[in-house]
């Protein structure tokens, strides 16, 4: 961990559901800070997201790495990983109780400037991001990483009132163009202020260094993709930095 960040387990509830976020601030906060709700992949609240709320400390925000499936579950095959995300995004009500309570949990701390939330998010997390976009949660910026584009309950005009990144690799089998396309047109529909970035060459899970050996692994197109990873997280880090 690095000396400029301070970190904690956090704890809180959603709707009865006992979760176990990660918080990550600035280590000196003379004055609250905006803050970040960082939404893991289909694997859990890992250590890959908690990283994630790190870097976002370094750069001067609050960061918390929710939990979205509660109790701290995590899965180590697709399968279980599945099964985990099939149930949470099955549940509309359990997955808005869940972001609203990491929420917070995030706002509430007295290092944290709660008027000034933004959320960001990875695969599943990237489309959760979204989902919360679309229903108007009052967030400043929303950022997705290879998340999923396709909704069930698309904006309405003048619904979205974050700014949006949205990163996509490509060649990403589980995104296709059309997705992509669709999402653009939703979001002009919308008169959303969003910014659509795809990069040639590049599949699932782009940001995660450990998504190539998982690829192999489970005979899955992911694959860590350096450039994209770095260009991605700078244009977020403007992102964040234009909002706030």
């Amino acid at each position: 961990m690095s000396n400029d960040i301070q970190t904690l387990e956090l704890e809180y509830s959603a709707a009865g559901t006992a979760c176990e976020g990660y918080l990550a601030l600035p280590a000196n906060t003379s004055t609250p800070v905006p803050g970040v709700i960082v939404l893991h992949e289909w694997w859990g609240c890992d250590e890959y997201v908690r990283a994630r709320a790190d870097q976002l400390a370094s750069l001067g925000y609050a960061a918390i790495a929710a939990d979205m499936y509660g109790g701290g579950e995590r899965a180590d095959d697709p399968e279980a990983a599945g099964a985990l995300m099939t149930g949470l995004m099955g549940d509309s009500a359990a997955l808005s109780a869940r972001f609203e309570a990491a929420r917070e949990a995030l706002a509430s701390r007295p290092e944290v400037d709660g008027a000034r939330i933004a959320a960001a998010g990875y695969c599943m997390g990237g489309g959760i991001a979204l989902e919360m976009a679309r229903a108007g949660a009052e967030l400043a910026a929303v950022v997705s990483f290879h998340g999923s584009l396709e909704t069930a309950s698309p904006a309405g005009p003048g619904a979205v009132q974050a700014k949006l990144l949205v990163c996509t690799g490509a060649a990403d089998p589980f995104v296709p163009t059309e997705h992509v396309e669709g999402l653009r047109s939703e979001m002009d529909a919308a008169g959303a202020r969003c910014e659509i970035v795809a990069y040639p060459d590049v599949v699932h899970a782009f940001t995660n260094p450990g998504a190539t050996a998982r690829g192999e692994r489970f005979g899955l197109p992911l694959r860590y993709d350096e450039g994209a990873d770095h260009d991605s997280w700078a244009r977020m880090a403007a992102l964040l930095a234009e909002v706030f």
